[in-house]
């Protein structure tokens, strides 16, 4: 159990670097700059934390009994709920001043608590803010077809939160490391799952967005010459292509056409009948079809990159989900039927 540990602390810090260079780029999250903040800092507490375990577990030294780590702890709930209300709620949910200041208020708190104290008090206020995001995504289960396999994928880190969070409250008093070797696993356990999930998905965060935004059905629309817009919007897409560009962006598109990321995401819901993503992976998968058979002599692999994908994993699944076979099956029955048609 502790050499778990101890790799999965390792792949928590590795995991944290690469998530702040790649998820939490500015871009993708141009209309909520505060959820970007809070993720950075999210995954700041969570490697502090995993450093402190790893101090613990294998030099020794306690640095879990330190006013530091105590305060990582209670900095990890408000930093989650900072980070995934914007996203859950949508961005007439920004938080006021007032609040900040109250979530704040535990982290303060952990200066005076003896350790004793202090570990079980944070699990328990983790606790509650798990109530809070389990209301959130239960509301936003009409939505849930959008993406029902990221959704198991982050049940799982809600139950290793959950779980984490029970264990916090009653079994501090575990003999020598236990409690820090499980918590320490439990964490890391979370990253795996979030870079599954984000393998997966890498626009989950956009794709919550405008599923808490149908949720919470408020037009966005009422200012916006919505026939202008759509037509600004396929000509980007069909003129110009920017589909076949990796790195696009519902925020990027939307500032092309000037509008915002939920105006925009409203629009293609409300005008086209389906996602944002969706859209997306229609208009790639549109023109691999069309590629796959101009351009035989041509690998499947370079085909899915040269019209936006950034994987064969991403490009299989999104072919699979649109027409029901692999591209390379698509292309082979196409051919075949264009040889006895001819």
């Amino acid at each position: 159990m502790k050499a778990l540990a101890l790799l999965l602390i390792g792949f928590s810090l590795f995991s944290a670097v690469v998530l702040a260079l790649t998820h939490f780029r500015r871009r993708h999250y141009a209309d909520q700059p505060a959820a970007r903040v809070m993720g950075l800092t999210l995954l700041a507490a969570l490697a502090g934390i995993q450093v402190a375990h790893f101090a613990w577990l294998y030099f020794d030294r306690p640095w879990i009994a330190t006013l530091p780590y105590r305060m990582l702890l209670f900095a990890v709930a408000p930093a989650f709920h900072f980070f995934s209300r914007p996203l859950i709620v949508g961005f007439s949910g920004a938080a006021k001043r007032s609040e900040w200041v109250a979530h704040a208020l535990p982290i303060v708190g952990s200066l005076v608590l003896p350790p004793a104290v202090a570990l079980p008090v944070a699990f328990m206020i983790g606790a509650g803010y798990l109530a809070w995001l389990g209301r959130c995504i239960y509301l936003l289960r009409g939505e849930r077809a959008h993406f029902r396999l990221e959704i198991r994928w982050l049940s799982g880190v809600f139950a290793i939160a959950l779980g984490a969070s029970a264990l916090g409250i009653v079994g501090v008093g575990l003999p020598d490391k236990a409690f820090f070797v499980c918590y320490a696993i439990a964490i890391g356990s979370a990253f795996v799952l979030v870079q599954i999930t984000l393998g997966l998905r890498p626009a989950l965060s956009t794709e919550v967005t405008q599923a808490a935004q149908e949720a919470y059905a408020t037009s966005t629309l009422g200012n916006v010459d919505c026939d202008a817009a759509l037509a600004r919007l396929t000509a980007l897409m069909i003129v110009q292509g920017v589909y076949k560009d990796p790195d696009l962006s519902l925020a990027s598109l939307a500032g092309r056409i000037g509008i915002s990321s939920h105006q925009l995401s409203e629009l293609i819901n409300t005008r086209v009948g389906v996602s944002y993503s969706r859209y997306l992976r229609e208009k790639r998968v549109a023109a691999a079809k069309a590629m796959l058979l101009a351009e035989p002599s041509a690998s499947v692999l370079s085909v899915g990159l040269s019209v936006g994908f950034t994987s064969q994993s991403n490009f299989y699944e999104a072919f699979r989900e649109l027409e029901g076979m692999t591209p390379g099956r698509y292309r082979k029955l196409q051919t075949v039927a264009r040889a006895a048609a001819g």
